[in-house]
C-alpha cells in the first residue's frame, strides 16, 4: 500500500510561497533524489499548473534541473480538479469521490506518493488520508500568505528530523 506524503518548503512563520524563497543547490539536489524515488505525485490543480513548467526543456537549465525534469516527467501524476478537462503527459485526472479515488490509488500502488498543494492536502487531511507531513523549514519570515496547513491540522507526532544543507531542517510528522 502506498504512503501519502505532503511536503513543502515553509517559512518560519508557517507560510509556503515558491516565489518568495527557493531551494539552494543542496536542497534542490535533495528534491531530485526524492522525486526519483517517488511512486508518483498527487496534485491539486494550482500546484499541477505550476509544476507543468517541468514539461518543457529550457536552455538555461543546469544539470540538476534537467535531472529533476526527467524524474518528474517519468513518474505518474494524478490531478484533482473540478475545472480541468485534460492534463499533460503521464498524468490523469482524479474523478469521482475524492475519498474513494485516493483510497483506491493508495491500495493499487506501493511506495511513496507525494501530495502537492495546500488545498488538496487540507481535503486529504480531513479524510485522514495523509500518512506523513514533511516541513522543509527555511530561515525566512514572510509575514503572511498561504499557510502550510490550510485548515485544522490533526494531532501529530515527530517521527524524524534532519538538516539539509546549511539552512533547512526537514521535520517529518505522522498523524497520531
Amino acid at each position: 500500500m502506498a504512503k501519502l506524503i505532503f511536503g513543502m518548503n515553509q517559512s518560519l512563520d508557517g507560510y509556503v510561497d515558491h516565489m518568495a524563497f527557493e531551494p539552494d543547490a543542496t536542497l534542490f539536489r535533495h528534491f531530485v533524489k526524492e522525486t526519483e524515488g517517488l511512486t508518483g505525485s498527487l496534485y491539486g490543480r494550482q500546484m499541477y499548473e505550476i509544476m507543468r513548467y517541468w514539461d518543457d526543456d529550457h536552455p538555461e537549465w543546469n544539470a540538476d534541473e534537467h535531472a529533476f525534469a526527467s524524474a518528474w516527467r517519468r513518474q505518474p501524476k494524478w490531478v484533482v480538479s473540478r475545472t480541468l478537462t485534460s492534463v499533460g503527459p503521464n498524468a490523469r485526472l482524479v474523478e469521482g469521490d475524492l475519498d474513494h479515488a485516493v483510497r483506491r490509488l493508495k491500495a493499487e500502488h506501493d511506495g511513496e506518493i507525494e501530495v502537492a498543494g495546500t488545498i488538496l492536502a487540507q481535503s486529504l487531511t480531513q479524510l485522514g488520508l495523509i500518512d506523513e507531513y514533511q516541513i522543509y523549514l527555511h530561515p525566512v519570515v514572510l509575514g503572511g500568505g498561504k499557510p502550510y496547513f490550510a485548515g485544522a491540522r490533526p494531532p501529530l507526532r515527530l517521527i524524524a528530523h534532519d538538516r539539509i544543507g546549511e539552512d533547512v531542517i526537514r521535520l517529518s510528522y505522522a498523524p497520531i
